[in-house]
């Protein structure tokens, strides 16, 4: 449980808020006022997206079997008009949402080649390690 006053307490939530955020801002790179034409869309990709936790998508974990498959669209292929539209303009956010999302994962890697390089080490080099208290995963 949280508090409206103190959203820190209630990690699960904040990292959910936090990953629908960047769903939002791959969608609305163009239009950030119209954010909220694209949540059902944020929500569809989180509770289809594979999760590390369970390792798998929360749709997977509610309703035991893998989420549909979104397919496209042909256009004019519905009788009615309002369908159709609706049907198009999904297509055209989802190709849009693609195009950030590939745009934002170039971005990403240029940012972590900057601080990666390729070192050889020969045999008999002497090289400092890191190491990490082991973290226990069960009780017992």
């Amino acid at each position: 449980m949280s508090s409206s006053y103190h959203p820190q307490t209630d990690g699960q939530t904040e990292v959910t808020n936090r990953v629908v955020e960047q769903y939002l801002r791959a969608f609305v790179h163009v239009k950030p006022t119209n954010w909220y034409r694209y949540l059902p869309w944020a929500e569809l990709h989180f509770n289809t997206s594979y999760h590390s936790a369970s390792g798998l998508t929360p749709y997977q974990v509610v309703y035991g079997k893998p989420p549909p498959q979104i397919t496209d669209y042909i256009a004019g292929t519905s009788m009615v008009e309002a369908c159709d539209k609706v049907l198009s303009t999904r297509d055209e956010i989802l190709a849009l949402l693609r195009k950030n999302l590939l745009k934002a994962q170039s971005r990403m890697k240029e940012i972590a080649d900057k601080k990666r390089r390729d070192v050889v080490y020969e045999i008999g080099s002497w090289v400092y390690v890191k190491l990490r208290p082991h973290r226990q995963t069960s009780l017992s």
